[in-house]
């Protein structure tokens, strides 16, 4: 995936513009281009407008993990100039483009730790968001990344609701949410194989209490009925199951929390009391 990035190259055009006016100029030798690459332990000292040139030219190549490199210059060489704050967006902007996603995530938290009044602070946001958005992971694997990436994202909508980050991220946190669910649907579903109904039904309540706008919802129902059978607590398994019926009675999961009732001459059945009805009734 893309960012939407025909905005952000318009702030790096205004960049380029503004050195223009100044009277700078956007040329330099493709041999203080290269400096960074040859030796990075080497300070070539360089002035803001040749360094910009260097980043522009990589951009246009397409080398974005060397115009990261080269706007991180600007902030290292010129750290109090008006560009240091401008080059951080672009090196954050070029190591996305470049798939250095914690790279973004560094890059991004130090502009909004140094810049939080920043008309671009949103951007700042929005890139961090979608940087630990990328690195979801199958649902096999550790989530700490897709939990990071969930906060994140929140952050970006609460903060910033009126702006076309927000509504990307607004889509995104759905996608996030369904992806940590799964995650409990796969925990749960190894405890419940394995006959620990306790621990398969901590992690099918979660995705009830947590996760219930997801499509695994409907699954996380009929597992707590089969959790709760096999443990002997008819009237939460009668309860899972009622509540299923009522909210998705055309599933296949619906068929079989119902048959498994009746192996013991049992039917959905809700009771108010029920933890399971009480999430519900507070979502409904």
């Amino acid at each position: 995936m893309r960012l939407p990035g025909a905005k952000f190259r318009a702030v790096l055009a205004v960049s380029a513009v503004s050195l223009l006016l100044c009277g700078c100029s956007l040329f330099e030798s493709d041999t203080a281009a290269n400096n960074l690459n040859k030796d990075a332990e080497q300070y070539n000292e360089r002035p803001i407008d040749q360094i910009y040139a260097a980043a522009w030219r990589e951009i246009n190549r397409g080398n974005w993990e060397v115009a990261a490199a080269q706007f991180n210059e600007v902030d290292r060489q010129h750290p109090y100039s008006v560009w240091a704050r401008r080059a951080q967006l672009m090196s954050a902007f070029s190591s996305y483009q470049a798939n250095k996603y914690d790279d973004v995530v560094t890059t991004a938290d130090q502009y909004i730790s140094l810049h939080p009044g920043s008309r671009e602070v949103a951007y700042a946001f929005y890139l961090k968001a979608i940087a630990l958005y990328e690195q979801i992971v199958d649902v096999g694997r550790d989530q700490s990344k897709t939990l990071g990436a969930l906060v994140a994202l929140q952050d970006v909508v609460q903060r910033f609701p009126d702006t076309e980050y927000a509504r990307d991220a607004s889509l995104k946190i759905d996608l996030t949410r369904d992806h940590l669910a799964g995650k409990e649907m796969e925990v749960g579903r190894y405890y419940l194989t394995r006959g620990n109904y306790i621990g398969a039904i901590n992690r099918f309540r979660t995705v009830v209490d947590q996760y219930q706008t997801t499509p695994q919802i409907a699954e996380a129902l009929e597992r707590l009925t089969e959790s709760y059978y096999s443990l002997g607590l008819d009237s939460e398994a009668q309860t899972a199951a009622a509540v299923l019926g009522a909210n998705y009675p055309g599933t296949v999961w619906y068929q079989d929390s119902y048959n498994i009732l009746r192996g013991r001459n049992l039917t959905p059945q809700a009771d108010q009391q029920s933890w399971i009805y009480k999430a519900f009734h507070k979502m409904l």
